[in-house]
């Protein structure tokens, strides 16, 4: 990521959660490489090494001598040595995880409670959120993480569609949910927080610059450019479901005509009630439109398919894209495939929702994006 520590703005705080943001990306790694990598001193960085090991955030590790001299100690982050907790809300239902700091799901829950009002849903939380810290009682839990579809805060858009949530207008959306859980709070767009789980946990990893496009009740999308996501002037950049793709096409609930949606996303497949596969090969012209706009828009190194979908509707999603027309992305250097499936999961979203809390403590980047004080995203349109 080229992340730089720094001892003037920021200062020691910024230059620990650069310390650990190291750790966790690349370890096994030793004291001098972490100091490399960031720029610091290495003694700088050993004194932030003994905080963070004080602190039960990362371990240390010394293989046995094998000759003269001491091997060098290395360093990982401790899976133990934190937890946060995703939420997802959407029409059809809660759910919730627990995660530990390596991005694993320690447990979850459900609920089928579908298109449910904020004072039913933050109820539902607040005991998803109990039932789920007793699994690790007395464990340190970083905070919780809230995810919604999107888009928030445009009328035309966020009042209509499948992905409508009744009664969310004007929802205190942080306070409500760290007022019921007790813990500090971060809230995202399902498709950017899935996003932030595939770049800290997933294939994203590998990369610097790609695109998420996330399939699920509605479809949508979003740039992560050298680790951080693109959000646009109001939070909504990368909403691509809403781009007419088929002139005089079905009408969509925004008021045009052919939006993306209507043929990519999991209300369209239950809708045309169709198998995997032929459903897949229906809609095969949109997507492939889709992708190769993405590509000529946003030049990445790679678009990742993910989000709900089944993993063998996915699959199907991307056999009927795997011969892609030309773009700025077809080139003869080429070292990854255009288009790679997200190996996420089921809880792809929740590991992003919570992922939203980790990253607080885990990376200068994201931290600061979807810190606290950001009140870019207010709540949902009724």
């Amino acid at each position: 990521m080229g992340l730089r520590g720094t001892n003037q703005e920021f200062g020691r705080p910024y230059n620990r959660r650069i310390v650990l943001e190291a750790i966790r990306a690349t370890g096994p790694i030793t004291r001098g490489r972490i100091a490399a990598e960031v720029g610091l001193t290495v003694q700088t960085v050993s004194t932030i090494i003994r905080e963070l090991e004080e602190q039960g955030y990362i371990l240390s590790n010394r293989e046995e001598p094998r000759g003269r001299g001491l091997p060098p100690t290395t360093l990982r982050i401790n899976p133990e040595g934190g937890y946060a907790i995703g939420v997802y809300i959407t029409p059809l239902g809660l759910d919730a995880a627990l995660i530990n700091l390596a991005g694993d799901v320690v447990g979850s829950v459900h609920s089928n409670a579908a298109r449910s009002s904020p004072d039913e849903a933050f109820t539902l939380i607040g005991a998803m959120v109990t039932e789920l810290r007793a699994l690790r009682a007395g464990a340190r839990m970083l905070g919780v993480g809230l995810s919604l579809p999107g888009p928030f805060g445009v009328e035309s858009m966020s009042f209509v569609g499948p992905t409508t949530m009744v009664g969310w207008g004007n929802v205190a959306l942080r306070e409500r949910l760290a007022e019921v859980t007790g813990l500090p709070a971060f809230i995202e767009s399902d498709m950017a927080a899935a996003a932030l789980g595939e770049r800290l946990y997933g294939r994203g990893a590998d990369f610097a610059d790609f695109y998420y496009l996330f399939v699920g009740v509605g479809l949508g999308g979003i740039m992560v450019h050298e680790g951080v996501g693109q959000r646009g002037a109001w939070g909504n950049a990368g909403e691509i479901s809403h781009i007419p793709i088929v002139p005089d096409g079905e009408l969509c609930p925004c008021g045009n005509r052919g939006c993306l949606e209507r043929y990519v996303s999991l209300e369209a497949f239950n809708r045309r009630g169709l198998g995997e596969a032929a459903y897949a090969d229906a809609i095969g012209p949109q997507l492939r439109a889709a992708l190769i706009t993405i590509e000529n828009l946003f030049d990445p190194e790679t678009v990742i398919l993910g989000g709900i979908a089944p993993p063998s509707l996915t699959t199907e999603l991307a056999r009927v894209a795997a011969d892609l027309p030309n773009s700025v992305s077809a080139r003869r250097d080429r070292k990854v495939p255009r288009l790679i499936v997200s190996d996420g999961g089921p809880h792809t979203v929740l590991r992003g929702a919570a992922a939203l809390a980790v990253a607080g403590v885990l990376s200068p980047r994201f931290g600061q994006l979807f810190a606290p004080g950001n009140t870019q995203l207010k709540g949902l349109a009724a």
